[in-house]
Formats: C-alpha cells, structure tokens, sequence
C-alpha cells in the first residue's frame, strides 16, 4: 500500500536529516538532487523542519551564478547536548559534544583502587558536571556509557562482575537520578569500539567483521551483516575467558585467569617484554604496553636485518602467536573475513603487528581471513559511546510529533 501523506513527510524529512547529519550543511538544490525529491517537496520538508525548529539557515552556498547565492540549511546543533564515558578500572574519561557531535568539552578523573563505591561515584559525577559546564550546556538530552563487564540484554543495565569495580555499576545507576531528564544508555566497552570502528575507523567497509580488543583485558566485538551481536546474556566476546593452550591451567566462572587474558592481557604482555629483554613500561596497563609495542615496531622497521633487533623481533613474534590463537578459534566458529585488532595495544603494533597476525591466521586457518590494525586505537570507547549517544537522541528529536 502506499504511505500517507504523514507517514511520507515523515519519511522525507528524516532522510533529509539523515544527509545533513552526513554531509553537513546543504541548499535547497542540494537536498533536491540527493534525495531525488521535488523542488515544491523540498520546500515544504526545509519550511516544516525550520518550523520545528531543526534546521536552520547557517550560511549562504559559495557557488558562481546570476543572482543571490542560495541559503545552507543545518541542523541546530545546540538542539540538545550529548555526554560520552568511557569508565575504566583505574578512572572514568568524559567528553559532551552537540547534537552533530562535535566535542565541546572534555574531562578525565583518575579514580584508586582504594576508592570506596560513594567517593568513586561522586568524583565521576563531578567529572560529568564539570564538562557540561565548560561546554555552556544547560543539561544533557543523552548519556552514553561504555564500561567493561556484561549488559544485561533484557534491562540494559550493568551486571555485577567480579574483578570489577563496585563503583561501576553504581554510577550506571547514578546518573540517571543525578542528570535530570538525561537519557542513559549502557553498553560494554569493546562493542561501543566496534560500532566506532564499523562507522569512523578501520571496518568502515565491512559489514562482518570481529573487533579483538587488545588493551587493559582482552575482549572481542562481533558484528554479522551489519549487525552487532551480544548473545542470549550479553557474553558475544567474553574471550578472556578462553581456554588456551600455554596458561598452565584453566579459567573459571569468577575468573578469568588461566584463559586468553593470561596470554594477551597487558600485564602478560608486560611480562613477555621483561623476559625478551625490552624496557618495562611505565605501568602494566593498555596505555603503558602500547608504548612498549610501539618502541618494539619501530625497532625492528628501523633494523637494516632482524638480526639487529632481536629482542624486539622475538617480543612482536610471540605477541603476534598469542594473538593467533585466539583469533583462530573466533574464526573457525564465525568465519568473519576481517579481524580488526583494537584497543591502545592493536593501534600501537599497527600494520606490522597485524601482518605478523595474519601470517600466523593463514598457517592455523583455511578460511581467508583479513586482520586490520584499529583507526582508532584507544579512543574507540568513547567515540563509540558518542555515535550511541547521538543515535538515540536524534531517533527521538527527530522523529514526527504524535497527533
């Protein structure tokens, strides 16, 4: 049957939004030719979005032709505010952006171990009111939050993990209350990555592809045709918990030593260079080994012969084994044809690493499969929690008023 009137203004005004969210500010003409609308449709959908006060004129067309050059239309970015955290063990990053997402103000709060749940929460609260306020925004429309740990698919809420800070899941649930009229949303941290790396980054080409997060923990991202996939409990990539050969034993229900993460989480990783005979890094964390990783790369590339950089090339050669295996088992069950290998550790081995990695995938796997360094590294969280921010508050602000 064919739409009604309301329902196909409602269609051509959110396709209009939809390229100017994509393509940034644009004429008239411009959404005629894109759209495939006519010119009197277009008018109407520029009138009527002005109206609801969504778009508005931001400038004027800079093309050569007889008479006034024709008005740019945008969307009103300052429309609603947008926050994004990425919460991490040792601390919680913060940044608010517009509702195009351009960023307007960031924050970071390093919060201790020995930080009990409330003084955690109030800190990381307070990182959020502080961003706000130097972002000139009033209040917030959408939060989106991207923490370690399962999401409970059925109320999106943060499951207690062990291992975990207690704080996490209590400032998940704090915010709400304390950011008056903010929507919150909730979603683990490596698949916020693979939605920013699918959308901003390295799979940008990719509908199926699987994102191994190489950082603090290790943890995987799974996306089949388009789609991210979480599991019947919110565990799709829970890897850590992998079963390997070269642990010396096996992971359990609380813990998840003795599987993957013992192998390619930073601390072991810090270990391996302490045993090739590298520099230890600053700190036994993603940003702490990813310089490590970095220096070895650079190493070897600077090597006229690998001989002349031994320790670095037995460093990234079994960092690059460790990697395999794990990659070699998701392949075999998921046959994605991309692995993109993410978090600070993945951007720091770049191309070499990920060259190292496939090599190995094609001695272990008869399925081809590509393995792409991150484009985005360690900030992937947080672009990931933005774009899910973004997402939701312009599915609601844009969507027709219910007659």
């Amino acid at each position: 049957m064919p739409a009604s009137p309301s329902t196909a203004r409602a269609i051509n005004d959110r396709l209009a939004l939809s390229l100017l969210q994509q393509e940034g500010p644009l004429t008239a003409g411009q959404l005629k030719q894109l759209t495939g609308l006519s010119r009197p449709t277009v008018a109407d959908l520029v009138e009527r979005l002005t109206a609801a006060g969504l778009i508005t004129v931001v400038g004027e067309s800079g093309e050569q032709r007889r008479g006034p050059n024709a008005r740019l239309y945008g969307i009103v970015a300052d429309r609603a505010h947008l926050a994004a955290l990425d919460v991490r063990t040792e601390g919680v990053l913060v940044l608010v952006s517009d509702l195009v997402g351009r960023v307007l103000a960031e924050a970071s709060v390093p919060i201790g171990d020995d930080a009990g749940t409330g003084p955690a929460v109030e800190q990381a609260v307070a990182a959020v009111e502080r961003a706000v306020k130097e972002a000139g925004a009033d209040r917030l429309h959408t939060v989106g939050i991207g923490a370690p740990g399962l999401i409970d698919p059925a109320t999106g809420d943060l499951r207690d993990s062990a291992g975990l800070p207690a704080w996490h899941r209590s400032l998940a649930a704090a915010l709400p209350e304390r950011l008056t009229g903010a929507r919150v949303t909730v979603e683990n941290e490596t698949n916020l990555a693979a939605l920013a790396e699918q959308r901003e980054g390295a799979a940008r080409d990719r509908d199926t592809f699987v994102l191994l997060w190489l950082g603090h923990g290790v943890g995987a991202a799974v996306v089949l045709d388009g789609t991210l996939r979480r599991g019947a409990s919110g565990g799709t990539g829970e890897i850590g918990f992998l079963p390997v050969p070269g642990t010396g034993s096996l992971p359990s229900a609380t813990d998840c030593a003795g599987g993957l993460h013992s192998l390619t989480g930073a601390a072991a990783i810090a270990s391996l260079a302490a045993e090739c005979g590298l520099p230890a890094p600053t700190a036994a964390d993603g940003t702490g080994v990813a310089a490590v990783v970095r220096n070895a790369v650079t190493a070897q590339a600077r090597a006229a012969r690998p001989t002349e950089a031994p320790a670095a090339q037995r460093f990234l050669g079994t960092l690059a084994d460790r990697i395999a295996v794990g990659a070699a088992s998701v392949v075999a069950v998921l046959d994605p044809g991309c692995v993109v290998l993410g978090g600070e550790i993945g951007r720091a081995g770049g191309e070499t690493l990920a060259g190292l990695v496939a090599r190995r995938l094609r001695r272990m796997s008869p399925l081809p499969t590509e393995v792409r360094p991150s484009g985005l590294g360690g900030t992937a969280v947080l672009r990931g929690a933005l774009l899910t921010a973004r997402d939701r508050a312009q599915d609601e602000l844009f969507a027709p008023p219910e007659r």
